[in-house]
C-alpha cells in the first residue's frame, strides 16, 4: 500500500468539501486558487459551480495552477415520468460528457437517480423495478456517446437510505453487475466510483473491490461515518473521526490495481462547512497523511 504519510500528493478535494465557508457558498474559482495555494494537485468539481462561473475560465484556471481532475460531479439521475423526461435527462448527460472532456476529467461520475420526483417530495411512481431499468437504458445510452468521445462513465453506488430520491444503485456488487452487462469487455469506459461513506458497512465489500480491479475503480472517495450522524445526507465526518476502516479499505482498493487520488468528499452542514476553507483543506491535508 502507498505510503501517504509524507506529502499529499495522491489527495484531491471534491469541490463539495469547501463549497460552503463560514456558513456561505464560495464560488469554485476561488476554492481553486485556495487548493492551489495548498498544494493540492486535484479536484473533483460540481456542474453547477463549473457553470456559475464558466467552463472556459475554470478550464484555464485549472491550467494555469496544474491542477489535474480526478472526476467530475455529476451525470446520471436517468428515471423520468415520461419518454419528454427520458430524453432530458440523456441530453443533460451528454452536455456532462462533453463538460468533462472539456476539463480533462479522467471520467464522469453517476449518481444515477431513483424514483422520479422522490426529492420533491411528490414521487411519480413507486415502482423501483421500472426506475432500475431506465437506469439500465439510460447508462447504455449514454456509453454509445462516452465511447464516441472517450470519456469514462463511474456508476457511483449510493447507501440504500438514498435509494429513493438519489439512487436505486446500492451496492458495489450491483454496480459492477450493470458494469458487466454494458461493458462485458472491461473496455475501462464503464466502472464504479467507490464512497467510502456508501459502501464502508457491506459485508460484501472487500470481495466486490476486488472483483471491480483496475478496470472498474476508475474513483474513490473517502470520509467517515459519525456516531451518531445528525444528518443522513450533511453530516458526513472528517477521516479519522469516525468508525471506517479506512486504512483497510485502501489497502483493498489498492491491491485491486487501483493506483489514483483518493478524493475527499465531505458534506458537513454542522461542522466542516461552518468553518474557513483554509482550516478544512489543512486538516485534510493532515488526515489524508495520519488516517486515509
Amino acid at each position: 500500500m502507498r505510503d501517504f504519510s509524507q506529502n499529499h500528493d495522491w489527495l484531491s478535494i471534491n469541490t463539495a468539501t469547501i463549497r460552503k465557508q463560514h456558513g456561505a457558498e464560495v464560488p469554485l474559482d476561488r476554492l481553486i486558487d485556495q487548493c492551489a495555494a495548498h498544494g493540492v494537485r486535484a479536484i473533483s468539481p460540481w456542474r453547477d459551480q463549473v457553470a456559475a462561473v464558466g467552463l472556459e475560465r475554470i478550464d484555464r484556471q485549472l491550467r494555469a495552477h496544474g491542477i489535474g481532475l480526478s472526476g467530475y460531479c455529476r451525470g446520471g439521475f436517468f428515471p423520468a415520468p415520461d419518454a419528454a423526461g427520458l430524453k432530458v435527462a440523456l441530453d443533460d448527460n451528454r452536455r456532462a460528457i462533453d463538460e468533462a472532456k472539456t476539463l480533462g476529467a479522467p471520467c464522469v461520475v453517476l449518481v444515477v437517480g431513483g424514483l422520479p420526483g422522490a426529492l420533491d417530495g411528490k414521487a411519480h411512481y413507486r415502482d423501483l423495478g421500472r426506475a432500475r431499468g431506465e437506469v439500465h437504458d439510460g447508462i447504455a445510452a449514454s456509453l454509445e456517446y462516452a465511447r464516441e468521445v472517450g470519456m469514462p462513465l463511474a456508476i457511483e453506488p449510493l447507501h440504500p437510505m438514498q435509494a429513493a430520491d438519489r439512487a436505486c444503485i446500492n451496492t458495489l456488487e450491483h454496480a459492477l453487475d450493470l458494469c458487466d452487462e454494458l461493458d462485458p469487455q472491461k473496455t475501462g469506459m464503464l466502472g464504479v466510483a467507490l464512497d467510502i461513506y456508501h459502501v464502508w458497512w457491506d459485508p460484501k465489500l472487500q470481495q466486490q473491490i476486488a472483483r471491480a480491479g483496475r478496470e472498474r475503480l476508475l474513483a474513490y472517495h473517502v470520509c467517515d461515518w459519525l456516531t451518531p450522524t445528525r444528518d443522513l445526507l450533511n453530516d458526513r465526518g472528517m477521516m479519522g473521526d469516525g468508525v471506517v476502516e479506512l486504512r483497510k479499505v485502501r489497502g483493498w482498493v489498492e491491491d485491486a490495481g487501483f493506483a489514483g487520488y483518493s478524493e475527499v468528499e465531505i458534506f458537513s452542514a454542522l461542522d466542516w462547512w461552518k468553518r474557513s476553507g483554509e482550516e478544512t483543506l489543512a486538516t485534510c491535508i493532515e488526515r489524508h497523511r495520519s488516517a486515509v
